[in-house]
């Protein structure tokens, strides 16, 4: 469970400030660092907890945002970058498989389905257009691969943009001296308990439901942390167990990021 292109490894921090799923809300999350930021000291982490893009309106805002607060955050003396995390969410997801379009089986099948699941900002945000897309996907691969060649080559013309989304991680947990997992699992949307960690994929991203079936400790975690929850219930929800940091940004809700100790016990809950 070391590999670090798929896990981010936390170490033993002073703290974790984990941020729920943002969906665009570039406003929200502004308000949000500037409260975060005065209380974050060398020694903690930051895990964004996907969804960081898609549903709302100001996704490069947003995007802008997230690369402003981290280098405030590493130009404090005793931050270094992995001590910033960001995971991968249903959102992120969507927009790798996008720009892979053209080797979808019935590619307008699965971009009408991509819009339908609020992908839309994003790609308006870097100068795509559903419509034209539908339309390049009944013309041919050729066509499609020009148009998503072009929203590709949009994202790498926003400095930055590229590789924070690029860098995302499937999941993230506190750890030993020796990479092996502590107190602390921080996902996406889900985490099928019947499964060991290397086996839950994309459930980290689309396996919301299975989140609420987590009555015991996780694989040794004491608490498995999510920051989106599709059936938008009531949030945010602590259990004995969970925490789920869902406070419907993106949706008319509000913007959650909690703060928790290094054994799990939650220290703080702050809203935007």
């Amino acid at each position: 469970m070391s590999d670090d292109r798929k896990y981010a490894l936390l170490g033993r921090p002073r703290r974790v400030w984990a941020v729920g799923a943002i969906h665009g809300e570039a406003t929200r999350l502004a308000a949000l660092h500037d409260d975060v930021c005065k209380r974050f000291y060398p020694g903690d982490r930051l895990v964004y907890l996907g969804n960081m893009i898609g549903r709302g309106t100001a996704v490069r805002d947003t995007m802008e945002e997230l690369l402003s607060f981290r280098r405030q955050i590493l130009a404090l003396r005793g931050v270094v970058v992995t001590d910033i995390t960001y995971l991968r969410g249903g959102q992120e997801e969507m927009w790798h498989k996008l720009l892979q379009l053209q080797f979808a089986p019935d590619p307008a099948a699965v971009l009408q389905w991509m819009i339908g699941q609020g992908l839309d900002t994003t790609l308006a945000a870097y100068g795509g257009n559903a419509q034209h897309g539908l339309a390049a996907a009944r013309d041919g691969a050729v066509t499609l691969a020009r148009w998503t060649g072009e929203l590709r080559a949009a994202l790498r013309a926003a400095p930055g943009h590229d590789n924070l989304l690029s860098a995302v991680r499937r999941c993230a947990y506190t750890s030993a001296s020796d990479g092996s997992p502590t107190d602390l699992l921080f996902v996406n949307a889900g985490l099928d308990p019947a499964k060991p960690l290397h086996m839950q994929a994309d459930i980290f991203w689309w396996g919301g439901s299975s989140f609420t079936r987590i009555a015991e400790p996780y694989n040794g975690f004491r608490r498995v942390v999510r920051g989106y929850d599709p059936t938008h219930g009531p949030g945010p929800t602590v259990t004995d167990f969970t925490a789920s940091l869902d406070g419907g940004a993106g949706f008319g809700g509000r913007l959650i990021c909690a703060c928790f100790a290094p054994d799990g016990q939650l220290l703080e809950l702050v809203e935007a």
